[in-house]
């Protein structure tokens, strides 16, 4: 994967981390960060209205540029917030090549190897990039792009030349795989779902920032976080998750980046989530 990559773009990759392998390139231009609105509806009485205030007064003070997606199957509930913008999946995408997987061995009528559940494993839940690097090649761009049709997943672009990272995703693409996961479908079998699920179940612990935090005792957690800085927009963090209990079944995805650092940009998602999972709780 880092043949023809120069020296400077592998020295930028190792301080990456658990991040991804980039090339140094201009990443792609954020949508502008002026004038986005939250958005919500609810078929539940003042709970639109109540999330769309918490939602906004946890943005105003942060900076960089964030993406919002809610919603609860239990009351109907959707929240949005520059649905449509596009930013770098970093390890995000992770969970899109594991639905891939799956949804390609169930068209052959086949399990998944040994090899490829323990690469499965690993690239959700410890974000292993070697193991993602492995299964993106297997699978190759016809079948990743026709998971990503069969899904509806139309604004989601996967990176070029191996740069998985770089896949370009939006807050309404990761909400359709959620809703995908976590509830019967004719692209995902029920085993596939399941499997999915438990996995993003099991992420380690110093992974299990970002959407989860302050989601009440007694609702189940499957979570999977993204992180990457670039020359350009600085760090993208983003955290996608589905949660299910309390008379609530929900998925929430926020994306960010222009974060100064990591942790900058967890402690928006979090300040996001914790409204969410708190407004959520009381309704």
């Amino acid at each position: 994967m880092t043949s023809g990559i120069s020296r400077r773009a592998r020295v930028l990759a190792a301080a990456v981390g658990t991040g991804v392998l980039v090339p140094l390139v201009a990443a792609a231009t954020p949508a502008a960060a002026a004038t986005a609105a939250v958005t919500c509806t609810s078929a539940k009485a003042g709970l639109a209205a109540k999330l769309q205030k918490d939602i906004t007064a946890a943005l105003a003070t942060r900076k960089g540029t964030v993406a919002v997606g809610l919603y609860d199957r239990s009351t109907n509930t959707n929240c949005t917030l520059r649905a449509s913008s596009a930013y770098d999946s970093a390890s995000v995408v992770k969970v899109t090549v594991l639905a891939t997987l799956l949804w390609d061995a169930k068209k052959h009528n086949r399990y998944l190897t040994d090899r490829e559940a323990t690469f499965a494993k690993a690239m959700i839940t410890k974000s292993d990039n070697a193991a993602t690097s492995t299964l993106w090649k297997q699978l190759g761009m016809t079948k990743i792009k026709g998971f990503l049709a069969a899904a509806g997943m139309t604004q989601t672009k996967p990176g070029a030349n191996g740069y998985w990272g770089l896949t370009q995703i939006t807050v309404t693409d990761e909400q359709k795989l959620l809703k995908l996961v976590t509830a019967k479908n004719a692209v995902l079998s029920d085993n596939s779902r399941a499997y999915i699920l438990k996995l993003m179940g099991q992420v380690v612990s110093s992974q299990r920032w970002g959407t989860p935090y302050g989601v009440p005792s007694g609702v189940t957690v499957a979570v999977k976080n993204g992180w990457l800085q670039r020359s350009t927009y600085g760090w993208r963090v983003h955290s996608v998750g589905a949660f299910k209990g309390g008379g609530h079944d929900y998925m929430m995805t926020v994306l960010t980046h222009g974060n100064s650092t990591m942790n900058y940009g967890i402690a928006t998602i979090q300040a996001v989530a914790k409204v969410i999972h708190r407004d959520l709780a009381a309704s």
